[in-house]
């Protein structure tokens, strides 16, 4: 074997720098589709207008929290039939009665779709809208309002047709 002949073969080619860098930014392309991916089938996290204002009243709605879990208070939110129904129910299992319950609709990416509705109060306790929603997943934010104490507030995330 001549000199030239073993340093032919150790030659590095534009093939071997193409097949480097499609692997380098494969990978790359890759871990941000998986990431990417991953936030959108996750929890979005909560947004506020004023993050200050939210630190502010952070506590206060802890200890709410804190309170109606402790009374044994549940919540669920169920979408048929074009209809959402929400139910709360303390301890004992017997609906609580509200003065006021709204919802907010939205999606976990854009604003496409996004509504705030008024539940109204049906015979079996729950309260009821009717409401035509989109396939895909939406995120819902309840708040409860009484008379005679603090909010309640439920958050969840309904998969429409999925």
């Amino acid at each position: 074997m001549t000199q030239s002949q073993s340093t032919s073969q150790r030659q590095f080619t534009g093939w071997h720098m193409l097949a480097i860098m499609v692997a380098f930014f494969g990978v790359i392309i890759s871990v941000n589709v998986f990431m990417a991916v991953s936030a959108i089938r996750t929890w979005t996290g909560l947004v506020v207008e004023n993050s200050y204002v939210a630190s502010q009243e952070f506590n206060t709605k802890l200890s709410n929290s804190r309170q109606q879990a402790a009374m044994g208070w549940q919540g669920g939110l169920a979408y048929e039939e074009s209809e959402l129904r929400f139910t709360l129910i303390d301890g004992e299992g017997m609906p609580l009665m509200a003065q006021n319950v709204t919802i907010a609709l939205s999606r976990p990416i854009g604003t496409k779709g996004d509504q705030d509705l008024t539940l109204t109060q049906s015979e079996d306790g729950s309260y009821v809208a009717p409401v035509t929603l989109a396939s895909g997943v939406w995120n819902a934010a309840i708040v409860v309002s009484f008379d005679d104490q603090a909010d309640y507030e439920h958050h969840a995330r309904l998969n429409v047709g999925l």
